[in-house]
């Protein structure tokens, strides 16, 4: 069914604008009319023909403008509808308006249309990869097939929000650690580049031999001021080439095996990455979704080349009939208290819950140790810029102090 964009007056003369889905242009008029608008304008903007093509060549940049905050909260308004006894199209026709992001409608709209056409709510999701993740399409299918759709739609609404929540805490805690690292550093290339070399020349015409640390200042800066454009380049060269290797499966590899070899930020991404696996895991056993699927699904979002292949090989062993903590333990990422908390929760029968308590307890460690690094970062950072700061000041007065006694 054709999707059409309109732009309309409602009873109280306001223009609105939106999507309605019809069969042809006079019927979404009418459509309108029926509900009290009055359509000014209105131009189809995605047909049954192209729907599909369409999306997966052109809806792909859309998605990079739907916000996880968007997709949470649909989430949680469609499980609240299903929940209450309305039909998924029903319940997808009532949300649509309600959504926010332009680009979010066109694709709930089309999502709807897919459902009412014989597919799956699943089916239709996996058109768009770049929206619905690997698990958040399996456990709508998961609850599809055991009709408890609600509830999935329900939990995958806490884990969005829970995620959410906690890289908002995160971003808070290292804003003004960043926002001072830049401005210091920002300050400390202008100092460098245009400002020191025009007091330092009043020294140059000197005959006489200038301290050290003039000298080590003057070479810095006189470096600065004539290659600045070398280091902006290399920087610039840098992070292309860190961004290209992260493409490839080897450089991600090394790239993040180095990452979790790192003193303050190794520990912070391995906490982060295991906590990760065991929300989604749980999340996944509890729906009813095998440990076998269950396991290929979380070694797609564990965020780490590395604890993925611990994954991918505890996959392997699981399916010769070991148990998911011995085969995690074999690889050595994965930390000893996820280790014995997965044990534990395999001898006595309750695996989904104890994989919940681990979760929030390595959530809770990895804001723990942010916090405690942000706060040791901030006045170490104020000491290091002090620091150069001071050096700069010492070597500019240097000279000045001698042609003083040499006056005197």
């Amino acid at each position: 069914m054709p999707v059409y964009e309109y732009t309309a007056l409602d009873i109280k003369g306001k223009s609105v604008t939106g999507i309605i889905d019809a069969d042809s242009a006079s019927a979404a008029r009418q459509k309108l009319r029926v509900s009290k608008t009055f359509p000014t304008s209105i131009k189809e903007t995605a047909s049954a023909e192209n729907r599909v093509e369409k999306g997966r060549a052109s809806v792909a940049s859309m998605f990079s403008r739907v916000k996880p905050a968007d997709l949470s909260m649909m989430t949680r308004q469609l499980a609240t509808l299903v929940g209450a006894g309305f039909p998924l199209v029903s319940a997808l026709d009532a949300l649509i308006p309600q959504t926010r992001s332009k680009f979010f409608k066109k694709i709930m709209a089309q999502i709807k249309d897919a459902i009412v056409e014989g597919n799956s709510f699943a089916a239709a999701l996996s058109h768009y990869p770049g929206v619905f993740s690997v698990l958040y399409i399996n456990m709508v299918r998961a609850g599809e097939t055991s009709g408890t759709l609600e509830v999935v739609l329900e939990q995958l609404a806490d884990i969005t929000e829970k995620q959410q929540a906690l890289k908002g805490r995160i971003r808070a805690a290292l804003a003004y650690p960043v926002l001072m690292l830049c401005i210091g550093t920002l300050v400390l290339f202008l100092l460098l580049t245009f400002i020191v070399p025009t007091i330092t020349s009043i020294f140059t015409d000197m005959n006489q031999v200038l301290p050290a640390p003039t000298r080590f200042l003057i070479a810095i800066s006189g470096f600065f001021k004539s290659f600045w454009w070398m280091i902006l380049i290399c920087i610039a060269l840098m992070l292309a080439g860190i961004s290209s290797a992260k493409k490839t499966a080897g450089g991600r590899y090394v790239f993040d095996k180095a990452v979790l070899m790192l003193p303050l930020f190794g520990p912070i991404s391995r906490k982060l990455s295991v906590a990760r696996f065991a929300r989604t895991l749980g999340s996944l056993l509890k729906n009813g979704v095998t440990m076998l699927t269950a396991m290929e699904i979380v070694r797609n979002i564990a965020g780490n080349k590395l604890i993925s292949k611990a994954i991918d090989d505890a996959t392997q062993e699981v399916s010769k009939g070991q148990g998911l903590g011995v085969s995690l333990g074999i690889s050595k990422v994965f930390p000893d208290l996820a280790i014995q908390m997965i044990q534990v929760g395999e001898q006595s029968g309750e695996l989904e819950q104890m994989l919940e308590k681990m979760s929030t307890v390595y959530e809770n460690e990895a804001e723990a140790s942010i916090l405690s690094m942000t706060s040791l970062l901030e006045p170490l950072m104020i000491l290091c810029m002090g620091v150069i700061m001071g050096f700069i000041v010492l070597s500019i007065c240097l000279p000045i102090f001698e042609m003083n006694q040499l006056v005197g």
